[in-house]
């Protein structure tokens, strides 16, 4: 078995989800989801089909989200792995959603961070190991970082 390590393009002001599913249905499932849950979201979402076609199955409502989705997809190139390119929402607006969708098994993450995907490689195909998101820490937060935290959260609306 070999290891890879695979960096996830994103375009500026951008997110992604990347997860693990089970069925040829995923990509529209997954539409179906995103758009119910934020009517306003831009995304493409890209499927690795594991068995028959063996193809990377791609819907979506952005054709550049739809394209890097795709080229992000085939990169990883790991059997039922699906990866959502989104703007225009947050994923805090549709993993309730997602996660609710009947091929969704795992979620790997959910981020604006740069990512790497840690992926293992054998003679039959390849498989996720986990991600690493963003960067390490750099201490823990003091009083004055706290007061920020919580401050930003009610200026974006996501606190009272």
């Amino acid at each position: 078995m070999e290891t890879k390590l695979v960096s996830v393009e994103m375009p500026p002001d951008s997110n992604v989800i990347i997860g693990q599913t089970h069925f040829i249905k995923t990509a529209e499932d997954i539409y179906e989801a995103l758009v119910n849950s934020a009517p306003c979201i831009k995304f493409g979402v890209a499927f690795c089909e594991a068995s028959m076609e063996c193809l990377v199955r791609v819907e979506g409502n952005d054709d550049e989200l739809k394209s890097i989705a795709a080229k992000n997809a085939l990169n990883i190139g790991a059997g039922h792995t699906f990866i959502i390119v989104m703007k225009e929402a947050y994923p805090i607006n549709v993993l309730g959603a997602l996660k609710n969708v009947p091929e969704v098994c795992s979620i790997f993450c959910a981020t604006a961070n740069k990512v790497d995907v840690v992926v293992a490689e054998n003679e039959r195909g390849r498989g996720i190991l986990g991600v690493i998101d963003g960067e390490k820490p750099k201490g823990i937060e003091k009083e004055e970082q706290r007061k920020t935290r919580k401050e930003f959260l009610r200026k974006i609306g996501y606190k009272l």
